[in-house]
């Protein structure tokens, strides 16, 4: 598919959400994000308890874009040949090369804090280059591929490890796993026997997806004024005396990219302040490391990104 006009991109990313939607109740800003994450290249870190529908949201996500899902359960003896693959040996000598689950559309790898540093660095290579290496050959990752990480929170975790620094900047975006509201939880039972048996139907095909990725950057325009506000913005929280190190240039492209895809949902053919604004604080919070004594006396990055939206003038 060639590039596509203002509507047909914003109804493609419609209706992905609406398919999602049919089988993942409630928790629409969930939807939202995931969709708008996938369609600027990102991945997602999702933090929270068990049984909040992380799983069946990554699913219907895959197979709403005609996708291939798999999913990775963290633990503290996985290793890396677990997830991206191993070269096996035949008795001829002939080496063949067996593909471990990140190569598919999208994974699910939970409980990612379960896994320990030397597997987590094995995800690095894949999320920004697309690409694995093993034993020297490198092998490239199908497109489009999004990583959908769950963490439980690092209080409540036993046995857990802290995700990389260098990792968690991969991720686009960190959305908090509540659970959902009464009247919702109400439809969830009502729908216990069948909701897994509902079909997601594929809505468009990964061509598709390729084609609003590259649509997005040509149909909505970023001001020379919103590039200086997400600049400022992240500069607050770089150079706050509390923080040991802050967002790197990753965090504030994208921004930018996700700012591009909420306007295009939003109908509009331009970013405005508070589409930076709105995913400011799930963007930088998870990539911002604290000094220490500031983390003793209770302080946290979300604290700190949202000191900077309060502080930093909004342009008009």
């Amino acid at each position: 598919m060639n590039s596509l006009d203002f509507d047909k991109t914003r109804e493609v990313l419609r209706e992905v959400i609406n398919t999602i939607s049919k089988v993942y109740v409630g928790k629409q800003d969930v939807v939202r994000y995931a969709v708008s994450t996938l369609f600027m290249g990102g991945h997602l870190l999702i933090e929270g308890y068990p049984g909040t529908g992380k799983t069946l949201l990554a699913k219907a996500l895959a197979k709403a874009i005609s996708g291939e899902y798999r999913r990775v359960q963290g633990h503290p003896d996985i290793l890396p040949s677990d997830i991206i693959g191993f070269h096996m040996y035949r008795p001829t000598g002939e080496r063949v090369f067996v593909k471990g689950p990140i190569f598919t559309n999208v994974l699910l790898f939970d409980e990612l804090n379960r896994a320990p540093t030397r597997t987590q660095a094995s995800l690095l290579e894949a999320m920004q280059e697309y690409q694995v290496t093993v034993d020297g050959v490198t092998y490239p990752i199908p497109r489009p591929f999004m990583i959908i990480a769950t963490q439980v929170p690092e209080k409540h975790a036993v046995g857990s490890y802290r995700i990389m620094e260098t990792l968690a900047d991969r991720f686009t975006f960190q959305l908090p796993s509540y659970y959902n509201p009464p009247e919702e939880e109400a439809e969830i039972i009502a729908k216990a026997d069948v909701i897994l048996t509902i079909p997601v139907e594929p809505v468009i095909s990964l061509d598709d997806v390729k084609a609003v990725f590259d649509s997005i950057p040509k149909l909505i325009e970023v001001g020379n004024f919103i590039i200086d506000y997400i600049v400022k913005l992240v500069n607050y929280v770089r150079t706050h005396p509390s923080v040991a190190y802050g967002p790197s240039h990753r965090v504030t492209i994208d921004l930018m990219r996700l700012a591009r895809a909420l306007a295009v949902l939003d109908g509009r053919e331009y970013v405005i302040p508070d589409d930076v604004k709105s995913i400011f604080v799930n963007v930088v919070a998870h990539r911002v490391k604290l000094k220490e004594e500031y983390e003793l006396e209770g302080l946290t990055a979300e604290s700190i990104a949202l000191e900077a939206l309060k502080n930093v003038p909004v342009p008009k």
